[in-house]
């Protein structure tokens, strides 16, 4: 299997999460072993950062990027997004310090991506697979991992809320099965939103863009885009936290009531000592992609608006 990058440029703009403000993204192709590198538009210059466990600075509401006083955060669902696709280098430039929150969802970067199309390169994938097993628990949170190959996740999440309480989901990782979270969006609490906006957070944050819950149900008029899209999306937002190592993760994961946190607890513990649970696999090349090939996805499940420039 070779390692792959995009077509051509994409860009969007959008609103940002904890600003309020338009931010604006804008994905390249990049070259054989570049990885993921975000380039932060700043006043003074251009900042690079690479994803990585110790590059995460802040975990609230979203995950956050920094390195050298320079920041962009909720980079998340982009970043599943990539992951999901089997997309292994892209350079992202960001103005406003933001990835946009568009939807809330991965959709509309699943659908930015498939507009700039999959271009197989020569080398190689390498990818990162658990060779030794560990579980991290936390507050009644947890995550187990176990060697495997390819990327399976068993999630569970369980909310004092009449409408979520005690969901369930497992996902077999492929650019088809993607699909199955990639439009799950955000959720909180119309109580907690009320609070951080009064903090001056979150600012960004509306029924455009999350799913939000009173004590009852969701305020949202057009409902759930399914029932269980809860844990639909906090698997997603595992799966974006799992690219912050600089190779796609291989593994089977069995997942409790997780948040970016402890996923990021769990990245700092196993890359720390990277000999003891992790061994870099270089994967066949049986199953690469045809040359020129575009991706095929299901994106007529999304239904997201194309957003792409």
């Amino acid at each position: 299997m070779r390692q792959t990058t995009i077509g051509h440029r994409v860009s969007c703009e959008g609103i940002g999460l904890h600003s309020g403000k338009k931010v604006t993204l804008a994905m390249r192709p990049a070259a054989e072993d570049t990885g993921i590198v975000f380039h932060v538009h700043a006043a003074d210059e251009i900042h690079d950062i690479t994803p990585s466990p110790d590059a995460v600075i802040a975990t609230g509401l979203a995950t956050t990027l920094g390195k050298n006083g320079a920041s962009v955060s909720t980079v998340e669902h982009l970043l599943a997004a990539l992951r999901g696709l089997g997309i292994d280098n892209v350079h992202i430039d960001v103005k406003g310090g933001e990835v946009p929150i568009m939807d809330g969802s991965a959709a509309p970067f699943v659908m930015m991506l498939s507009e700039a199309g999959v271009h197989t390169q020569k080398k190689a994938r390498r990818v990162l697979r658990i060779k030794k097993s560990m579980r991290l628990e936390h507050k009644g949170k947890s995550i187990l991992a176990e060697p495997g190959n390819g990327f399976y996740v068993d999630y569970a999440i369980d909310f004092p809320h009449p409408l979520i309480g005690t969901q369930r989901m497992s996902l077999d990782l492929t650019p088809a099965s993607f699909a199955r979270v990639a439009k799950a969006r955000t959720f909180g609490f119309l109580r907690d939103a009320e609070m951080l906006k009064e903090r001056g957070l979150a600012l960004g944050g509306s029924l455009d863009n999350a799913i939000v819950l009173d004590e009852q149900g969701v305020v949202n008029t057009e409902g759930l885009r399914c029932d269980d899209e809860f844990v639909r999306h906090k698997l997603l937002d595992f799966i974006g936290d799992m690219a912050m190592l600089p190779l796609p993760l291989q593994g089977r994961f069995t997942v409790s009531c997780s948040g970016h946190g402890l996923n990021n607890e769990f990245l700092r513990h196993i890359y720390a000592t990277p000999s003891l649970y992790l061994e870099e696999v270089r994967l066949p090349d049986a199953f690469s992609r045809p040359e020129g090939r575009p991706l095929r996805a299901p994106l007529d499940r999304l239904h997201a608006p194309a957003y792409a420039g």
